[in-house]
């Protein structure tokens, strides 16, 4: 494997990795045989995807579109790929061209071969994905906590390093705190970063997603029901209180003298109460009448 840099730390950036590539190398496959660098041109089997690509899904649709366009007019812009043995490369920045090219049946890509650390092939990785692709906000926030937490990085380090202000970073970091089925919503748009950022503080995230997408609700819309959630409950009447055991004992006297349901409510500290008799069927009722009659 080839020897690694030290660090050079964050924020060098996908624009500054392109700086250096001329309009000549930015043809990629679509210039003469003659003008093309051997060294910048690798079988694309000789590829591997980035285990640590923040982006975890790709559109198929989306792929088929880059294919076509690759199939037409060619990669213009090359992979940035670091060697990890001998003929063997990683791709740094690149993965959904190198997908989208084996749609396209090609057998070998333009490739622009760098040294990078571990941080810096994360960092990049993010800021293409962020700048270039519109990460879905979970894979972004997996991200930005896979450079915390691997590397050590600060929230105010990652928003000077990706341009973004520190309450985004925080902010988007706070949806990781949400239950896997809620952010399948969000990472497959069913909900969006402002639909999460509501449900985050409630105890029942994920009740309150499938009512959202159910309901088609907007973000207002969330955050009223969540509002609504949050406030605390009426106070209920108190349920009196249980039967004591004379009363149950007098009950079931009755009921087996009268061969029907006896109900005793008595009033707690009063004198009066009332006394409901059930009965099941007419005869029952003709028989009570002639017990009370007599």
């Amino acid at each position: 494997m080839s020897k690694k840099p030290k660090s050079r730390g964050l924020g060098r950036g996908l624009s500054a990795l392109m700086a250096d590539v001329s309009a000549d190398d930015l043809t990629g496959s679509q210039g003469a045989a003659d003008s093309k660098r051997p060294d910048f041109l690798i079988p694309i089997e000789k590829l591997a995807a980035n285990p640590d690509q923040p982006r975890r899904s790709f559109d198929a649709t989306d792929l088929e579109d880059l294919a076509n366009s690759i199939r037409e007019k060619g990669i213009i812009q090359p992979l940035i790929v670091r060697e990890t043995d001998p003929g063997a490369y990683e791709i740094v920045a690149g993965e959904r061209r190198w997908r989208a090219a084996q749609l396209a049946q090609l057998h070998e890509v333009p490739v622009l071969v760098r040294e990078f650390t571990d941080v810096e092939v994360l960092e990049v990785a993010i800021i293409e994905n962020i700048q270039r692709a519109d990460l879905n906000p979970v894979d972004e926030a997996a991200g930005y906590r896979q450079l915390m937490d691997r590397f050590g990085h600060t929230q105010e380090k990652l928003s000077e390093a990706m341009g973004k202000s520190r309450s985004h970073i925080a902010n988007l970091m706070r949806l990781l705190n949400l239950p896997t089925d809620v952010l399948d919503m969000l990472r497959d748009g069913r909900l969006s970063a402002g639909h999460a950022r509501a449900l985050v503080t409630v105890d029942n995230p994920s009740v309150l997603a499938a009512r959202v997408v159910a309901g088609g609700l907007s973000v207002r819309a969330t955050e009223a029901l969540v509002k609504k959630q949050s406030e605390p409950r009426k106070k209920t009447t108190p349920k009196p209180s249980d039967k004591d055991a004379d009363t149950k004992a007098l009950e079931a006297d009755l009921s087996a003298n009268l061969t029907m349901n006896v109900d005793i409510n008595h009033k707690p500290g009063q004198q009066s109460g009332s006394i409901t008799l059930h009965y099941k069927t007419l005869d029952q009722l003709d028989a009570l009448v002639q017990i009370l009659g007599t």
